[in-house]
């Protein structure tokens, strides 16, 4: 198995490489203004140091979100793309799921077996994208909201979001986890692929309309 993630969720281009037992090689870069230009390259530069070609590739993963409109897309698209190009299947990761696998995984986080954590990211407008979780297991529903208007039953929060709004949140913020990193991207897709279970369905996950929508009625010009 060699599986390539790729993540444009946030204001991190990420990717990761993974031969089905541990990720090989990752790069993961902070300007979410030019995801689609950062791509091709940071795949190219992981393929790189992994010594191996796209041809090597036999699955992709894609965080699908929560994320905004344009760089979430961006992802996706690439990734379906290379994914027809290769004729290899692409597997959906929600990417909230990506950053709650890193907080169960790093040692230094510390959170004691079903302890509850919140994984806030970035929505702008003023809101976040959030979710609870015990185990790196979601134990409540994704959803977009103000954080105002959340009510958080735990002791500890990650994510852009989180620390965005650490004043109103109130809650201890580790600064290190704040994007859906690539290596527990590529570990859920590869996981996935081992036990043969299904993968999101490949369509962002936006969980509100885009700013920009086209209008539901013809205007009079001369009105």
């Amino acid at each position: 198995m060699l599986l390539l993630g790729l993540d444009t969720s946030g204001a991190a281009v990420t990717v990761a490489l993974h031969d089905g037992q541990h990720a090989v090689a990752r790069r993961s870069t902070l300007d979410a203004r030019r995801s689609a230009e950062l791509l091709a390259p940071s795949i190219e530069e992981v393929l790189a140091r992994a010594g191996a070609g796209r041809g090597d590739l036999t699955a992709l993963a894609v965080g699908v979100g929560p994320g905004p409109f344009t760089g979430l897309r961006a992802g996706i698209v690439t990734a379906r793309v290379l994914g027809y190009a290769l004729g290899i299947p692409v597997h959906g990761v929600r990417s909230h799921d990506a950053l709650a696998l890193q907080v169960v995984a790093d040692a230094e986080a510390a959170v004691a077996p079903g302890e509850p954590f919140a994984v806030a990211t970035d929505a702008r407008r003023r809101e976040v994208y959030w979710a609870m979780y015990a185990d790196g297991v979601r134990t409540s529903v994704l959803d977009v909201a103000r954080p105002s208007d959340i009510t958080v039953d735990a002791d500890r929060a990650v994510g852009e979001g989180a620390l965005k709004y650490s004043d109103v949140f109130g809650l201890p913020i580790d600064e290190k986890l704040l994007y859906p990193p690539g290596m527990a991207l590529v570990a859920i897709a590869a996981e996935r692929v081992r036990s043969r279970a299904p993968g999101e369905v490949l369509t962002p996950l936006y969980l509100r309309r885009p700013d920009a929508v086209a209008t539901t009625a013809r205007k009079h010009v001369l009105q």
